[in-house]
């Protein structure tokens, strides 16, 4: 049975990493993944958990109004969070199915101050990245954690697993309902 994907970006990380984490979790299938680029009706770069997880669910959900005809719907949004004036990034993991949704969320890091200024001064984190870093379109790549870790943790490697978590409940259907635990 071939499972199709619509992917709410067209990032070939996220792409990736959304692949590895439904092999992993439904291993038995086959996967046709598409990305699609769609709003996330939030700010460009989310400020706040909140923020983050409610343009991973938008963009899910936007992703199922532009293209209805698939298995599952993936959001996937990056964010930060100023804690103790530091800025903390992360991200959400939204996945929708018609009967279901399920949520997962990476780890979290500590930027640099340099590229925290930056953020402050209006900048996205992958512009802030490419101007400290002296790197082009490092979103697309490794991002912030790959610059930061030497790529022993990339974007592909941190959202993985809150792809997993996300997958939970579509591996547990027993203990998570269809109607319940929608975004």
């Amino acid at each position: 049975m071939t499972i199709k994907i619509i992917l709410a970006s067209k990032n070939p990380v996220k792409i990736q990493a959304t692949l590895n984490g439904f092999k992993q979790m439904l291993s038995d299938d086959e996967f046709e993944i598409t990305g699609v680029s769609v709003s996330s009706d939030v700010n460009d770069q989310p400020l706040s958990d909140s923020e983050t997880l409610q343009g991973a669910k938008k963009r899910a959900a936007n992703a199922f109004a532009l293209k209805p005809d698939a298995d599952f719907w993936v959001g996937i949004e990056g964010g930060i969070e100023n804690i103790n004036e530091e800025l903390s990034v992360f991200a959400w993991v939204v996945i929708m199915s018609k009967e279901k949704s399920g949520k997962g969320r990476t780890a979290a890091f500590i930027l640099p101050r340099q590229v925290a200024d930056l953020i402050h001064q209006g900048l996205e984190l992958g512009e802030a990245d490419d101007r400290i870093f002296h790197r082009s379109n490092s979103k697309q790549e490794n991002g912030a954690v790959g610059i930061l870790t030497g790529d022993v943790i990339d974007r592909c490697t941190l959202y993985e697993p809150a792809v997993i978590l996300a997958l939970i409940p579509f591996k547990n259907p027993a203990f998570y309902p269809s109607g319940r635990n929608q975004v």
